[in-house]
């Protein structure tokens, strides 16, 4: 699109030339400089040389400029003096942020006057003054949000004395999914890069919609430290970036990771991406922000979920039958024994349920009956109002345990001693360190797990792609389905005593619940599939079933577990396990484990071990 522009530009050159041309050894200083690789979103590349994460033709303007940042600073300056007739398709216009970069370092005094109207109309709209990173906490029944997410609010001048953060601008970065695919197709594509990822500015209340209601996600706002000037040049930078392509990848190339380009964009000397080589999880991006010295204040946000659980939490069962009714059907708010109830009781269950009907309804279309039975409860608050609701604020997320983990266990399998050493790259288990993370949540990605036997043996023992758990308790107002998947290679018993390494892909889906504050109890039915060399078929299904018990006590974490699966050729596999995590630190953990193992085509089998686990990033 800009590349004529240029043409015409350098045909013109006797006619617009630069007064004082930079010579060639400042545009390569140029060329070297940080900032301008920010502005390119450079990276150097694995064997040399320079690549740009942009995925777009129309981003640069000279012929390999996503491959030699020179050769794009000299187009960029040799455009930036195209006539100013071409309007808002003029260069400056298209990249005001390279403007004003190269303005202020080659001190530009005799650039073509450009109006730029699109670009200023725009910029007033949003009108930036403060930045707030926004991080909606992880969600494990979207395939999307599993590790969290990260935005930007840009707020203008009045957002704290006249105006309200609603009617600020949420500025994000997302894959961009046309047609309808299903979650375990968004998953995969997401994974290998299969979408194109885009920027996005639109009104914060509708993100605030999206996630505190629509996903039930609790929100943290923290608002950085940037200074008007600061978010104004992160502003110019994004209008550059409009409807430009980036690869998207869930793990690298991601919402957070791009975030944190455009902060880099904001203040000149951050170094924040490069704490990111191989993996951008939400949480750590979100620490490394604050290890920076970006975030001036944090504020919270509580789910609609969080705020119904937390209101009718003083409910007795009757009560919360009472709920449950009112939610149904408004007219029982006539009815003798409810207004019998004492009123400061009643307050609770009508506020109660209202929040109940608001909680049915979430995602769904607006429906006539369900906005009757909403008023009528609110003419009920209304008359009886309950008192404020307050909300106790969790353990800040960024406050958990780093994503990646080492592991160094010595153990014995049927009086076979050995050694395990284990890596795994995401990013917490069901009996991991807790704090910053709910109970019954798990999500482990790409964990490898090598034995080490005595006589120097070695043997690959897991090879897990992924591993997810949500063991969601049911309530007397809500029943969430509790459910897991996995796939990878694991080992498995064999009749000769030596095991196989076998792939697999299992899931299930159950209910679990809350036996105590601190206990947990689940029960699931599991199918599963199974390449084995020694079966007949190429892949065999069975099913099974997950059950045990999950608890927080003093020291840490204890799982006890037992789990069957029964396959279509006879054969039939049990365990029980028991698993105690010792919290030692936020960056270490101590867990011992015993396991026993039944199959038809092995004896039965215990083992043993102590693992020693670091957290890093």
């Amino acid at each position: 699109m800009l590349r004529p522009l240029l043409l015409l530009a350098l045909c013109s050159a006797s006619t617009l030339a630069l007064s004082a041309p930079p010579d060639d050894s400042t545009l390569r200083s140029l060329a070297d400089e940080p900032y301008w690789h920010s502005l390119g979103h450079y990276e150097s590349g694995k064997l040399g040389g320079w690549r740009s994460y942009v995925d777009d033709d129309d981003f640069f303007l000279a012929d390999g400029g996503e491959h030699d940042p020179a050769a794009e600073l000299a187009a960029t300056l040799a455009a930036l003096y195209a006539p100013a007739s071409a309007g808002d398709r003029h260069p400056q216009c298209v990249f005001p942020a390279r403007t004003r970069w190269l303005r202020e370092r080659l001190s530009l005094t005799d650039l073509p006057t450009v109006e730029c109207k699109e670009f200023r109309t725009w910029y007033a709209d949003v009108a930036p003054h403060s930045t707030v990173l926004v991080f909606p906490a992880a969600y494990l029944n979207s395939p999307s949000s599993m590790f969290g997410h990260t935005l930007l609010r840009i707020d203008q001048a009045d957002i704290d004395t006249q105006g309200s953060p609603l009617l600020s601008s949420a500025l994000n970065f997302g894959a961009y999914i046309e047609g309808m695919d299903n979650s375990v197709l968004y998953a995969w594509k997401g994974l290998m890069g299969g979408y194109p990822g885009l920027f996005s500015l639109l009104p914060y209340r509708e993100k605030i919609g999206e996630y505190s209601r629509l996903e039930n996600r609790d929100l943290w706002e923290y608002r950085l430290n940037l200074t008007p000037d600061e978010t104004g040049r992160m502003l110019e930078h994004v209008w550059e970036l409009k409807q430009i392509r980036f690869d998207y990848f869930f793990f690298d190339e991601n919402c957070s990771y791009r975030l944190l380009e455009l902060l880099e964009v904001a203040r000149p000397g951050l170094r924040l991406t490069a704490q990111f080589p191989l993996t951008a999880i939400p949480a750590d991006t979100v620490r490394a922000v604050i290890d920076a010295g970006l975030v001036a204040d944090i504020d919270y946000r509580p789910s609609r979920e969080r705020e119904l659980l937390t209101r009718t939490a003083p409910l007795e069962s009757e009560e919360l039958r009472w709920v449950r009714q009112l939610a149904d059907d408004p007219q029982q708010l006539e009815r003798d024994d409810f207004q019998a109830l004492p009123s400061e009781r009643r307050a609770l269950i009508q506020d109660g349920a209202y929040r109940l009907v608001r909680y049915r309804v979430t995602g769904e279309e607006r429906d006539p009956a369900n906005a009757a039975h909403s008023y009528r409860l609110l003419q009920a608050i209304n008359r009886n109002p309950p008192p404020r609701l307050d909300v106790e604020r969790p353990v800040l997320p960024e406050n958990g345990h780093e994503s990646r983990t080492l592991q160094f266990g010595v153990g014995s399998r049927d009086e076979r001693a050995f050694a395990e050493y284990g890596l795994r790259m995401a990013y917490h288990d069901l009996i991991d360190n807790l704090e910053g993370f709910p109970l019954g949540a798990q999500i482990e990605i790409a964990q490898l797990r090598l034995r080490q036997y005595e006589g120097n043996h070695w043997k690959l023992q897991r090879l897990d792609l992924a591993g997810i758990r949500s063991l969601t308790p049911l309530t007397p107002l809500l029943r969430p389905w509790s459910w897991q998947i996995a796939a990878g290679l694991e080992r498995i018993a064999e009749g000769d005593g030596d095991d196989r390494l076998v792939g697999h892909l299992n899931g299930g889906g159950g209910f679990t619940w809350q036996l105590r504050e601190d206990l947990l109890g689940f029960a699931l039915a599991t199918a599963r599939l199974e390449h084995h060399p020694e079966f007949g078929a190429v892949i065999s299904p069975a099913a099974g079933f997950d059950s045990g018990l999950l608890w927080r006590n003093g020291a840490g974490n204890l799982l006890l577990e037992a789990r069957g699966d029964y396959f279509h050729n006879g054969e039939v596999r049990r365990r029980i396990s028991l698993a105690q995590q010792f919290e030692l630190r936020d960056t270490a953990g101590l867990r011992v484990g015993l396991e026993r193992s039944f199959s038809h085509r092995a004896e039965p089998e215990t083992e043993f071990q102590v693992q020693l686990r670091w957290y890093f990033y």
